[in-house]
C-alpha cells in the first residue's frame, strides 16, 4: 500500500555543509532561491549550481517548483531549506525526442578550479515521490544518471527493474528497493575516476548512510557537466502520464563521505 508523501523542505545555499568531507559543489536551496534563477542560466552566462536546458517547451515553472513543502524533511544539512518538484509530462519532450526529459546538471563556479570529474568523489542526494503523480511502473526511468551511464538508477519497465527502484553500474543490476510513495531515499555515489570504479551508499528516511555495495569495476568518466539530477523516461509513443519526483540533499564532495542524511 503506497502512503501518501509528508513533504515538509532542499536548498543552493553559500554556508558550510554540516559533514565529514569538503563540499566541491553544492546543489542545494536556501530560502531566496526561486525558480526564476534556473532561467539566469544559458551557454553564454554559465552560473551555479546548475544547467537547465534539458526539458519540454513549457516555461520553466511548468517543470521545476521549489518549496520548503517538497524539503526531505529528514536533512541535517545547513541551508537544505527548500525541495526541488520535478514534473515530467507529454510536454516533456527535449528537441523532439520520443523520451520525456527533465533534467538539471551541475554547473561549478566558473575559474575556480573545482573539479567534479577525477579523483574519489561522492555524489549525494536524497529522493521521493508522492501518491499524486507516482511514475509510471509500465515505463523504463533512467534517474540520476552519468551521461555514459557507468551508475544510474533505473525504475519501471524491464523485467529486471520493474516496480523496483533499482541501482545500476557497469551496465549491470546491482542493488534495489521497492519505490514507496511517501518514502524518502537517500544515496551517495562512491566514484573513483582514477582507478574506474563505484560504490552505492543507501538509507531511508532519518538512517544514516550505509554501504550496501562495495566498488564495482566500471568506467567511470565525467567532465564535469554530465551528472543528470532528474528523470528521463522512455515513452517511445506511449503516453506516460503526469510525474512528480521529489529531491534533496544535492552536492559533491571528496575526502570523508558523510554518512549522516
Amino acid at each position: 500500500m503506497k502512503s501518501t508523501l509528508s513533504l515538509l523542505s532542499l536548498s543552493l545555499s553559500t554556508l558550510p555543509l554540516a559533514h565529514a568531507g569538503t563540499t566541491l559543489w553544492s546543489g542545494l536551496f536556501n530560502e531566496t532561491f526561486t525558480v526564476e534563477n534556473f532561467d539566469k542560466w544559458s551557454w553564454s552566462s554559465q552560473i551555479p549550481p546548475y544547467q537547465w536546458y534539458i526539458h519540454g517547451t513549457e516555461s520553466t515553472s511548468h517543470y521545476l517548483s521549489l518549496s520548503d513543502t517538497f524539503k526531505n524533511p529528514n536533512s541535517t544539512l545547513v541551508g537544505d531549506e527548500q525541495g526541488l518538484k520535478t514534473t515530467l509530462d507529454n510536454t516533456s519532450s527535449w528537441n523532439g525526442q520520443s523520451m520525456m526529459r527533465t533534467e538539471l546538471i551541475p554547473q561549478v563556479e566558473s575559474g575556480a578550479g573545482v573539479d567534479i570529474g577525477s579523483g574519489k568523489l561522492y555524489y549525494h542526494f536524497s529522493l521521493a515521490v508522492n501518491e499524486e503523480g507516482f511514475p509510471n511502473e509500465d515505463i523504463e526511468h533512467q534517474v540520476a544518471f552519468f551521461e555514459s551511464h557507468f551508475t544510474e538508477l533505473k525504475y519501471g519497465g524491464s523485467s529486471d527493474v520493474s516496480s523496483n527502484l533499482t541501482w545500476y553500474a557497469n551496465s549491470a543490476a546491482q542493488w534495489g528497493t521497492e519505490l514507496v510513495a511517501g518514502e524518502w531515499y537517500n544515496f551517495a555515489y562512491g566514484i573513483d575516476f582514477d582507478n574506474g570504479g563505484v560504490e552505492l551508499y543507501a538509507s531511508t528516511g532519518a538512517e544514516e548512510l550505509e554501504l550496501v555495495v562495495d566498488a564495482v569495476e566500471a568506467s567511470a568518466q565525467s567532465n564535469g557537466q554530465d551528472w543528470h539530477v532528474g528523470v528521463l523516461r522512455l515513452d517511445n509513443g506511449v503516453d506516460g502520464g503526469e510525474e512528480a519526483w521529489y529531491w534533496g540533499g544535492v552536492y559533491v564532495e571528496e575526502g570523508d563521505v558523510s554518512l549522516e542524511v
